[in-house]
């Protein structure tokens, strides 16, 4: 069984577990997700891996309460178990196939936005376990959204935080904090930006501008996680491509991100997805017993 080994709020409706899971963690690499679920009717799950322990068998995640499945995950409590745990899934992070003198040549900044900060996480302790120093840009709306501060600053050389509010930090977003860097004479040869999509959107727009390549997790917009559902279908360079089975990183210079968000809100709603339905045909890929 998936024990929950332990459990901590993190802030407001946001809540960390560590979970009995060493097939997954002993398997798990950074950029991969897996799929929980509370028990046998419940719903499935999608969640990025924040951290993996292989000697311990345990896997971190990290989630948001946003609806009654997710809720209930959050009831759970030390000693309850998960009913299923499947992964890891999806591709590995590009940078774990970099050699690491390669990647410590090179000047890396991540850019986390809410609860994106765990796979960014993720990534970072990978990268500082290799040597290699990145620096991060950490956002929220206000200092009281920021989460997992102490953990991030122990696997970066330089971690900036920006809120919108101005209550800690950089007063404004992350595109902000990044110009205010790219002002001050920083220069980066790779962005990676994990976070709500609209985040992700103008700082792709900003790095382009900048010309600062930029890879982006589309993991927030997957719902089955397996490729069968047809939910995280997205343009990248013009191609159809799903965030599940093809991502979730992506070039973020190619992913239409209006596509996406548009598609997302449709998606929300029945009629919503026969639309979809109807407008991409072949390519819809509705296996779900929603769409089909």
């Amino acid at each position: 069984m998936f024990d929950v080994l332990t459990k901590k709020k993190l802030g407001d409706k946001v809540w960390l577990m560590e979970v009995y899971a060493p097939l997954v963690a002993g398997r798990a690499m950074p950029g991969q997700f897996l799929i929980v679920r509370c028990d046998a009717d419940g719903e499935r799950i999608p969640l990025t891996v924040c951290d993996y322990d292989r000697d311990a068998g345990k896997v971190t995640i990290v989630y948001q309460t946003v609806g009654a499945e997710t809720e209930r995950m959050s009831r759970l409590e030390e000693g309850d178990c998960f009913a299923d745990i499947v992964g890891p899934l999806g591709n590995p992070s590009d940078l774990v196939d970099l050699p690491a003198e390669e990647l410590k040549k090179k000047k890396i900044l991540f850019i986390a936005g809410g609860v994106g900060t765990a796979p960014v996480y993720n990534q970072l302790k990978w990268l500082h376990d290799q040597g290699v120093s990145v620096d991060c840009i950490q956002g929220a709306r206000t200092k009281d959204l920021l989460i997992l501060e102490d953990e991030m600053k122990a696997v970066t050389a330089n971690l900036y935080f920006a809120t919108d509010d101005g209550s800690y930090g950089i007063h404004g977003n992350v595109c902000t904090a990044l110009q205010q860097l790219w002002d001050e004479g920083i220069r980066y040869d790779l962005c990676v930006v994990i976070g709500p999509v609209i985040m992700m959107k103008f700082a792709c727009q900003l790095t382009k501008k900048l010309g600062i390549p930029t890879v982006i997790s589309m993991n927030t917009i997957m719902v089955d996680g397996t490729g069968m559902c047809g939910a995280c279908r997205l343009l990248v360079g013009g191609e159809v491509k799903f965030a599940c089975v093809d991502g979730p990183e992506f070039d973020g210079w190619e992913v239409d991100f209006d596509q996406a968000l548009q598609r997302s809100r449709l998606y929300k709603t029945e009629e919503g997805r026969l639309m979809l339905k109807l407008q991409e045909g072949d390519t819809h890929s509705g296996h779900c017993g929603v769409c089909s």
